[in-house]
């Protein structure tokens, strides 16, 4: 007889520990509070991120991680685009950094481009006092909108998993949880979402070494005439962001440029990113701001600089903005990828992946499920 396990969040966590217990033969039941996954997982720019990870245990997370997505999506009939990234470099010092990244990237799929190869691979790049670019083989771009909705339709008609929606789990004791007078049991519990574990193991939250990250994002309107952009784009103030580009021997002195220059961006935590999706959307972000409680307030002169900055390193048919928005997601401060937890018998907590989740979530959760997980 087959275990059965209950799964709380169907965001892109709890899909993804729903997905790797199916697949290994669990009755898999998922329970999430609202009607349809509203949270970080639909607020993000879609980018399956390999480049953002360093070499090693989380390159290769990342990696795994995109194997299961192709094979989601081609499940739920979503629309994805393997086109890679482009990191453009307008300074000498940004063009070494992304020189130095590619001589020590043992195995990844990074070459250097020169102005005019860069242009040829995006018309989209800013072409002016361009020196060159890195182009990486491996990123790959999803709707986050249409694949959170999609994929329980394929976990449910592929792997028989039962989604139960508008039900928030107010308690757990194992091997029972509860809604108010309901109640489910099953042989193993995962929470999978940040709301869910703050609300039902509120002193093993308050212990972890997590705040909370607000981001600010736009989207531009469907480029006219289908024309598209390419690979993701992305500016300088990435390659302090992503821990990836930390093997390069001369960021130290990029990022203090940037302290100095960009102080006002660096402290709303801004760098700036494109990504496209199948309707010929472009995503813009994004901002970082990090505490426990935020105002529920967009600023104005954060979307501002966000788009300021795109226009240094991207030119686009229409930069109309039809959309903005703010995620939260849990972030933790300590340096760590992830919160993997056992609060009681039976039960475990995914939590903490923070700007990573569409990155490394399927990799991750198929290792806890799998027993081949270990801290990063």
């Amino acid at each position: 007889m087959s275990k059965s396990a209950i799964v709380i969040g169907a965001g892109i966590v709890g899909l993804a520990t729903a997905r790797a217990l199916a697949s290994r033969n669990y009755q898999v039941t998922v329970i999430e509070r609202s009607s349809k996954a509203i949270g970080a997982s639909i607020r993000n720019f879609g980018m399956v991120w390999p480049i953002g990870q360093p070499e090693g245990t989380l390159y290769e997370r990342a990696l795994h991680a995109k194997s299961i997505w192709k094979e989601v999506l081609e499940g739920a009939k979503c629309w994805s685009y393997e086109g890679g990234s482009l990191h453009m470099a307008y300074q000498n010092d940004e063009f070494e950094v992304l020189q130095q990244f590619v001589e020590v990237s043992s195995y990844r799929p990074v070459s250097i481009l020169n102005a005019f190869e860069t242009l040829e691979k995006s018309p989209a790049v800013n072409g002016n006092g361009l020196l060159g670019s890195l182009y990486s083989e491996d990123e790959m771009i999803v709707d986050p909108r249409e694949a959170i909705a999609a994929i329980p339709g394929y976990l449910t008609a592929k792997l028989g998993v039962t989604f139960i929606w508008n039900t928030a789990i107010s308690d757990i004791s194992y091997p029972n949880v509860y809604s108010g007078v309901k109640s489910w049991s099953a042989d193993e519990i995962f929470v999978c979402s940040g709301q869910d574990f703050e609300t039902l193991y509120p002193e093993h939250f308050s212990e972890a070494p997590l705040t909370k990250c607000k981001l600010q994002m736009l989207r531009l309107e469907a480029q006219p005439d289908n024309w598209r952009i390419g690979p993701a784009l992305c500016g300088g103030l990435s390659l302090i962001h992503y821990h990836g580009f930390k093997a390069a021997a001369s960021l130290p002195g990029l990022k203090a440029r940037y302290e100095a220059e960009y102080a006002e961006h660096l402290k709303w935590g801004i760098h700036v990113m494109a990504s496209q999706n199948g309707l010929g959307e472009i995503t813009v972000g994004d901002s970082h701001e990090y505490a426990l409680t935020f105002d529920p307030f967009d600023r104005e002169f954060i979307n501002t600089m966000i788009l300021d900055y795109l226009a240094t390193f991207a030119r686009f048919k229409s930069p109309k903005v039809f959309q903005t928005w703010h995620g939260i997601y849990p972030k933790l401060t300590n340096g760590a990828t992830e919160i993997v937890i056992k609060p009681e018998s039976g039960v475990t907590i995914i939590n903490g992946l923070g700007g990573n989740g569409m990155t490394l979530s399927f990799g991750l959760c198929d290792e806890v499920v799998g027993g081949s997980y270990t801290p990063s």
